[in-house]
């Protein structure tokens, strides 16, 4: 079977996904999808820090949890789905790739309730740990965003004016949406598909 890869570019509470093939040595999108990452699709839960912030530590850490193992579960279950589908259609799903934010290391719970910043940074690293969680067994590939062109250029042997175009012409026989998200998504798809990464077996859990 040939090899495709899963992009996702993560906010808070959702992530865009692009399920992504090479075939004949173009990019073909074989899936994309808009994923909750909650079950409900409220402020309440797709900002957990920021309602966390207003509980007691222990309470707060229990909700913060509560809302990582739901996302864990939820793109679990995506994975799990869209691996079925792509094989119906001829493709092993065997690799991932996550566009991440700044990869700033954050604190323990206490100092990250303290920070508005630190809040704002940690409901979108949440989300993203849990994607990285929930992709245990295939081949994962990360890059920071402002890094993801110049990394994805290099590894493609791409100029990333060249590049950006054949993103851009890769979404228009499909139609809206596609925008940066689904771009983005379908550039660290086609990185995960040219890199060699190294198999995750799960990501960090929050320090308390």
């Amino acid at each position: 079977m040939k090899s495709a890869a899963l992009g996702f570019r993560a906010h808070s509470g959702w992530t865009a996904v692009v399920a992504l093939a090479v075939v004949q040595g173009a990019p073909s999108v074989l899936a994309r999808q808009r994923l909750h990452l909650v079950e409900t699709f409220a402020y309440e839960f797709r900002q957990p820090f920021h309602t966390a912030e207003k509980m007691p530590l222990e309470e707060a850490h229990a909700f913060i949890s509560r809302i990582e193992a739901e996302a864990q579960r939820l793109a679990r279950r995506a994975i799990t789905e869209l691996k079925e589908s792509l094989r119906t259609q001829g493709y092993e799903l065997n690799r991932c790739g996550l566009v991440l934010a700044s990869g700033r290391t954050l604190p323990p719970l206490p100092q990250i309730l303290a920070s508005h910043a630190l809040i704002h940074t940690a409901d979108g690293e949440l989300f993203r740990r849990a994607i990285l969680y929930a992709s245990s067994g295939l081949a994962s590939t990360t890059a920071k965003e402002r890094d993801l062109l110049t990394e994805t250029s290099r590894a493609l042997r791409l100029k990333p004016n060249d590049l950006t175009r054949r993103i851009a012409a890769l979404g228009r026989p499909l139609g809206p949406p596609w925008s940066q998200d689904q771009k983005f998504a379908s550039l660290v798809a086609w990185l995960a598909l040219a890199s060699r990464p190294a198999p995750v077996t799960h990501a960090a859990k929050l320090k308390g």
